[in-house]
């Protein structure tokens, strides 16, 4: 029982039913706010190019998935890149074990990537570049040893 001193409450309370087999309307009382709604955090785009870009080059996913994440030479880079399979490990797959960048303008990324498989230790660099739609797209990547010939009339 409910001291008569008591404030009532600041929502409806339900009504008995009218009739026989009738309900009442379900209320609901009003709940303390929860704060802000937060987001989840998205990853950053040099997180997301060192693993797709990982993929294609240890051989687990087709260099064609990269078609429309590249422009410019970047993609007849990686295509040359994977055909010699330079992450390929035997028994251990190949992971991204950090990641640096540096900004030289808006809309512009330098990113390097360690990647590791078993006691390998491998760099990656690739640069990322916003469009005007604000995708990112990788326009050159390298790995350490032998570079792609560049043709004569570039």
């Amino acid at each position: 029982m409910a001291h008569p001193t008591a404030p009532a409450p600041t929502w409806d309370a339900p009504q008995a039913p009218a009739e026989h087999g009738a309900r009442a309307p379900h209320r609901v009382p009003p709940q303390a706010s929860r704060g802000p709604i937060t987001q989840i955090p998205q990853p950053r785009p040099t997180d997301v190019f060192a693993d797709r870009l990982l993929l294609v080059l240890s051989g687990q996913r087709p260099v064609h998935s990269m078609l429309r994440h590249t422009v410019g030479r970047a993609y007849d880079e990686l295509a040359w890149l994977a055909e010699r399979g330079p992450l390929r490990a035997r028994g251990t797959r190949p992971v991204v074990r950090d990641i640096g960048y540096f900004e030289p303008r808006p809309g512009a990324i330098e990113a390097f990537a360690r990647i590791g498989a078993g006691d390998q230790l491998r760099a990656m660099a690739f640069r990322l570049e916003q469009g005007g739609d604000l995708r990112w797209r990788c326009t050159a990547v390298e790995l350490g040893g032998p570079r792609r010939p560049r043709p004569d009339e570039d």
